[in-house]
Protein backbone atom coordinates (compact mmCIF):
# COMPACT_ATOMS: atom_id res chain seq x y z
CA UNK A 1 0.00 0.00 0.00
CA UNK A 2 1.05 3.56 -0.58
CA UNK A 3 2.62 5.22 2.44
CA UNK A 4 3.46 8.60 0.95
CA UNK A 5 1.82 10.36 -2.01
CA UNK A 6 2.21 13.36 -4.25
CA UNK A 7 -1.11 14.64 -5.62
CA UNK A 8 -1.04 16.53 -8.91
CA UNK A 9 -4.40 18.26 -9.07
CA UNK A 10 -5.28 18.26 -5.38
CA UNK A 11 -8.08 20.85 -5.60
CA UNK A 12 -10.14 18.98 -8.19
CA UNK A 13 -12.76 16.32 -7.55
CA UNK A 14 -10.37 13.36 -7.67
CA UNK A 15 -7.66 15.18 -5.71
CA UNK A 16 -10.00 16.18 -2.88
CA UNK A 17 -11.38 12.63 -2.69
CA UNK A 18 -7.84 11.27 -2.60
CA UNK A 19 -7.00 13.58 0.30
CA UNK A 20 -10.03 12.24 2.20
CA UNK A 21 -8.69 8.72 1.69
CA UNK A 22 -5.20 9.82 2.79
CA UNK A 23 -6.67 11.28 5.96
CA UNK A 24 -8.66 8.14 6.76
CA UNK A 25 -5.76 5.76 6.05
CA UNK A 26 -2.97 7.87 7.52
CA UNK A 27 -1.13 8.27 4.19
CA UNK A 28 1.47 11.05 4.26
CA UNK A 29 1.16 13.76 1.60
CA UNK A 30 4.49 15.08 0.28
CA UNK A 31 3.30 17.38 -2.50
CA UNK A 32 0.10 19.10 -3.55
CA UNK A 33 -0.55 20.96 -6.81
CA UNK A 34 -3.32 23.14 -8.15
CA UNK A 35 -3.80 25.20 -11.26
CA UNK A 36 -5.44 28.26 -9.74
CA UNK A 37 -7.46 27.57 -6.56
CA UNK A 38 -5.17 29.28 -4.07
CA UNK A 39 -7.75 29.34 -1.29
CA UNK A 40 -8.36 25.58 -1.28
CA UNK A 41 -4.67 24.79 -1.81
CA UNK A 42 -3.82 26.90 1.24
CA UNK A 43 -6.37 24.97 3.33
CA UNK A 44 -4.90 21.67 2.11
CA UNK A 45 -1.36 22.81 2.92
CA UNK A 46 -2.36 23.74 6.45
CA UNK A 47 -4.09 20.39 6.97
CA UNK A 48 -1.62 17.99 5.33
CA UNK A 49 1.69 19.88 5.75
CA UNK A 50 3.31 18.79 2.46
CA UNK A 51 6.96 19.41 1.71
CA UNK A 52 6.01 21.10 -1.60
CA UNK A 53 3.02 22.97 -3.02
CA UNK A 54 2.74 23.99 -6.66
CA UNK A 55 0.35 26.42 -8.34
CA UNK A 56 -0.08 27.44 -11.97
CA UNK A 57 1.53 30.88 -12.20
CA UNK A 58 4.35 32.81 -10.61
CA UNK A 59 1.92 35.51 -9.44
CA UNK A 60 -0.24 32.95 -7.63
CA UNK A 61 2.88 31.30 -6.21
CA UNK A 62 4.03 34.62 -4.73
CA UNK A 63 0.59 35.12 -3.18
CA UNK A 64 0.62 31.57 -1.78
CA UNK A 65 4.10 32.03 -0.31
CA UNK A 66 2.85 35.02 1.67
CA UNK A 67 -0.24 33.15 2.86
CA UNK A 68 1.71 30.14 4.14
CA UNK A 69 4.87 31.88 5.32
CA UNK A 70 4.26 30.40 8.78
CA UNK A 71 4.59 26.83 7.41
CA UNK A 72 7.59 24.85 6.19
CA UNK A 73 6.02 24.10 2.79
CA UNK A 74 8.07 25.18 -0.22
CA UNK A 75 6.10 26.81 -3.06
CA UNK A 76 6.78 26.41 -6.76
CA UNK A 77 4.80 27.02 -9.96
CA UNK A 78 4.18 25.98 -13.54
CA UNK A 79 5.22 22.85 -15.39
CA UNK A 80 8.63 22.77 -13.70
CA UNK A 81 6.87 22.78 -10.34
CA UNK A 82 4.58 19.95 -11.46
CA UNK A 83 7.63 17.91 -12.45
CA UNK A 84 9.27 18.69 -9.10
CA UNK A 85 6.12 17.49 -7.31
CA UNK A 86 6.06 14.36 -9.46
CA UNK A 87 9.60 13.44 -8.40
CA UNK A 88 9.51 14.50 -4.74
CA UNK A 89 11.83 12.07 -2.96
CA UNK A 90 9.53 11.02 -0.11
CA UNK A 91 6.55 9.96 -2.25
CA UNK A 92 6.22 6.37 -3.41
CA UNK A 93 3.10 7.10 -5.49
CA UNK A 94 2.04 10.02 -7.65
CA UNK A 95 -1.64 10.67 -8.32
CA UNK A 96 -1.92 12.48 -11.65
CA UNK A 97 -5.32 14.14 -11.80
CA UNK A 98 -4.45 17.31 -13.66
CA UNK A 99 -6.61 18.26 -16.65
CA UNK A 100 -5.39 17.76 -20.20
CA UNK A 101 -2.15 16.74 -21.83
CA UNK A 102 -0.15 18.87 -19.39
CA UNK A 103 -0.08 15.68 -17.30
CA UNK A 104 2.22 13.85 -19.74
CA UNK A 105 5.54 15.42 -18.76
CA UNK A 106 5.04 15.17 -14.96
CA UNK A 107 3.86 11.57 -15.36
CA UNK A 108 7.02 10.70 -17.30
CA UNK A 109 9.09 12.51 -14.66
CA UNK A 110 7.43 10.44 -11.91
CA UNK A 111 8.05 7.23 -13.83
CA UNK A 112 11.72 8.10 -14.29
CA UNK A 113 11.87 8.73 -10.53
CA UNK A 114 10.45 5.20 -10.08
CA UNK A 115 7.17 6.34 -8.52
CA UNK A 116 4.04 4.23 -8.95
CA UNK A 117 1.36 6.11 -10.85
CA UNK A 118 -2.30 6.46 -9.87
CA UNK A 119 -3.59 7.75 -13.19
CA UNK A 120 -6.76 9.81 -13.44
CA UNK A 121 -5.55 11.80 -16.45
CA UNK A 122 -6.54 9.87 -19.57
CA UNK A 123 -5.03 12.49 -21.88
CA UNK A 124 -1.60 11.34 -20.72
CA UNK A 125 -2.26 7.96 -22.31
CA UNK A 126 -4.07 9.40 -25.32
CA UNK A 127 -1.13 11.67 -26.19
CA UNK A 128 1.77 9.46 -25.12
CA UNK A 129 0.44 6.04 -24.16
CA UNK A 130 3.07 3.90 -25.84
CA UNK A 131 5.89 6.04 -24.42
CA UNK A 132 4.36 6.06 -20.91
CA UNK A 133 3.81 2.30 -20.88
CA UNK A 134 7.30 1.61 -22.27
CA UNK A 135 8.93 3.86 -19.63
CA UNK A 136 6.82 2.31 -16.86
CA UNK A 137 7.94 -1.17 -17.88
CA UNK A 138 11.61 -0.10 -18.13
CA UNK A 139 11.48 1.46 -14.65
CA UNK A 140 9.43 -1.26 -12.94
CA UNK A 141 6.62 1.21 -12.23
CA UNK A 142 2.99 0.20 -11.76
CA UNK A 143 0.23 2.28 -13.33
CA UNK A 144 -3.13 2.08 -11.59
CA UNK A 145 -6.21 3.58 -13.27
CA UNK A 146 -8.20 5.53 -10.70
CA UNK A 147 -10.81 7.40 -12.74
CA UNK A 148 -14.20 5.70 -12.57
CA UNK A 149 -14.53 3.95 -15.95
CA UNK A 150 -10.86 3.04 -16.22
CA UNK A 151 -10.77 1.70 -12.69
CA UNK A 152 -13.93 -0.35 -13.28
CA UNK A 153 -12.34 -2.04 -16.31
CA UNK A 154 -9.11 -2.61 -14.36
CA UNK A 155 -11.04 -4.17 -11.46
CA UNK A 156 -12.99 -6.44 -13.83
CA UNK A 157 -9.75 -7.66 -15.36
CA UNK A 158 -8.12 -8.14 -11.95
CA UNK A 159 -11.10 -10.18 -10.76
CA UNK A 160 -11.02 -12.53 -13.73
CA UNK A 161 -8.82 -15.53 -12.85
CA UNK A 162 -8.57 -16.65 -16.49
CA UNK A 163 -8.52 -13.86 -19.04
CA UNK A 164 -9.89 -16.29 -21.65
CA UNK A 165 -13.12 -16.41 -19.62
CA UNK A 166 -13.72 -12.74 -20.32
CA UNK A 167 -15.64 -12.34 -23.55
CA UNK A 168 -16.51 -8.66 -23.43
CA UNK A 169 -16.91 -5.60 -21.26
CA UNK A 170 -19.78 -3.24 -21.97
CA UNK A 171 -19.18 0.42 -21.27
CA UNK A 172 -22.13 2.75 -20.90
CA UNK A 173 -21.99 6.47 -21.48
CA UNK A 174 -23.56 8.40 -18.64
CA UNK A 175 -22.64 11.85 -19.87
CA UNK A 176 -20.04 13.67 -21.87
CA UNK A 177 -20.36 14.83 -25.47
CA UNK A 178 -22.67 11.95 -26.47
CA UNK A 179 -25.28 12.46 -23.75
CA UNK A 180 -27.84 14.11 -26.04
CA UNK A 181 -27.10 11.92 -29.07
CA UNK A 182 -29.95 9.63 -30.14
CA UNK A 183 -29.46 5.91 -29.68
CA UNK A 184 -28.79 4.02 -32.90
CA UNK A 185 -28.77 0.28 -33.52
Amino acid sequence: MTENISILGSTGSIGTQALSVCEKLGIKVSALTANSNTDLLEQQIRKFRPKLAVIGTEQKANDLKLRIADTETKVSFGIEGLCEAAAVKEADTVLTSVVGMIGLRPTLTAIEAKKNIALANKETLVTGGSLVMKKAKENGVNIYPVDSEHSAIFQCLQGCPDKKMLKRLILTASGGPFLAEPLKN
